[in-house]
């Protein structure tokens, strides 16, 4: 089977306040632009535009950092401030060394900072962390674009992670809906006949890398429509990327 996806960031998104909509603002964008959006397609959005959205925006003035993470920053080299953040938003911390910081974020994942970050956020001192719950946003986001445009297109909603064993960053989805996130091909047999044991496809990590290569990460455009995707999109929310998550049972490296 062979596919084609068109991938078009929709500019013209205005920069995001708390209590607004991302969903009206991407969709009035997108019917400027000449972009109509579907039900059959997927709607990647930064996870930063849903953060200043649902008020996840935190000034570093009004930090007051306790013993530990003082501790943790001496050591890491890093702004107290910043690291009671972190901490606050953590399970725990996975590993603090070399001046860099792995935690297991509240929603579970794991990631450096706990997915805290100042780009992209107005102000000095300001950082925008994780939504509370990625995949209530996705779900919320995907009816407020149907509200907005009449279709009712899959979301994921992208981060930006490092990776333990390669080098750079990649986009992945945090949250999404209407999506399903793992293509499980175990079961099934290869062109050969082989039986596949193993082989499960992260469509929504996929989805979401390829959509951030469609923007620049200082373009200001937070929203990317791909079509031709539908073979992955479903009329139901689904699992949400919490379904990416590796259990503890089979984490090796625990």
């Amino acid at each position: 089977m062979t596919a084609r996806l068109e991938i078009v960031a929709v500019p013209g998104v205005p920069e995001v306040a708390k209590g607004s909509s991302p969903g009206a603002l991407i969709a009035a964008a997108a019917g400027r632009a000449g972009l109509a959006i579907a039900d059959a397609d997927v709607v990647v959005v930064s996870q930063k535009i849903v953060s200043k959205a649902e008020g996840r925006v935190r000034d570093l003035g009004d930090v007051e950092p306790g013993p530990n993470a003082l501790a943790i920053a001496a050591r890491l080299d890093k702004d107290p401030r910043l690291v009671e953040l972190i901490l606050a938003e953590s399970r725990r911390v996975v590993r603090a060394e070399r001046g860099v910081l792995i935690v297991e974020t509240r929603g579970g994942w794991i990631c450096a900072n706990a997915g805290i970050d100042a780009s992209n956020v107005p102000g000095d001192e300001t950082v925008a962390l994780l939504p509370e719950n990625a995949d209530a946003s996705a779900r919320q986001l995907r009816s407020d674009l149907e509200a907005a445009t009449g279709s009712r297109p899959a979301m994921i909603i992208a981060d930006s992670f490092g990776r333990p064993w390669r080098l750079g960053q990649t986009d992945v989805a945090i949250g999404c809906a209407g999506i399903g996130p793992i293509d499980d091909w175990r079961g099934r047999t290869d062109r050969e006949g082989r039986p596949l044991a193993a082989t499960s496809v992260a469509v929504a990590d996929e989805l979401a890398g390829a959509a951030d290569l469609a923007r620049d990460k200082g373009s200001g455009a937070p929203a990317v429509l791909i079509r031709g995707a539908e073979r992955w999109t479903s009329a139901g929310d689904g699992p949400g990327a919490g379904a990416l998550r590796r259990s503890e049972g089979e984490d090796l490296f625990r």
